[in-house]
């Protein structure tokens, strides 16, 4: 039971994530709705390239690489920085977060969840889901705060 938890947490807890924050956003005024579309449009592919720039900076092999032991789910013995399971999901609870905190702060320990997981099974280092959760929850304030209500008033016009 415990294994399938982790690979539970690993492989699709993340879509939970999405699926609940979709939700909420789909449940939202048209206004916040168009705000939360314009973030995420925005937030996703960002947040994934400051990350891929820092993977070229910072080398985290796997830990199945370094320890020889095989990981609970097959994936290539590339760098581990960061997760990208953890670093949408948390994109995606930290803009939830600005809008509804206590939602926020479910979906975001869920967003730990999913990087926690992903180390039990073996497939990162801590550093790999801090440094994901720290990228993409700064990414989403600083789009959330300065890009989107530029952009909502190009729109609102």
């Amino acid at each position: 039971m415990e294994k399938q938890l982790i690979l539970f947490g690993a492989q699709y807890l993340y879509l939970v994530i999405v699926v609940l924050a979709g939700v909420f956003i789909y449940s939202q005024s048209k206004e916040l709705r168009f705000k939360l579309f314009i973030s995420l449009v925005i937030s996703f592919p960002l947040a994934y390239i400051v990350a891929k720039i820092g993977s070229v900076f910072f080398d985290s092999p796997r830990p199945f690489v370094l320890s020889g032991i095989p990981s609970l789910i097959p994936h290539a013995a590339d760098n581990g920085f960061p997760s990208d399971h953890t670093l949408l999901s948390a994109a995606c609870a930290a803009l939830i977060f600005w809008c509804e905190k206590r939602l926020g702060t479910i979906l975001l320990t869920l967003a730990f969840l999913v990087g926690y997981s992903r180390m039990l099974a073996g497939v990162h280092h801590l550093v790999d889901i801090l440094g994901s959760i720290a990228i993409a929850t700064s990414v989403a304030w600083g789009v959330w705060r300065y890009v989107t209500p530029k952009v909502y008033s190009k729109f609102k016009r």
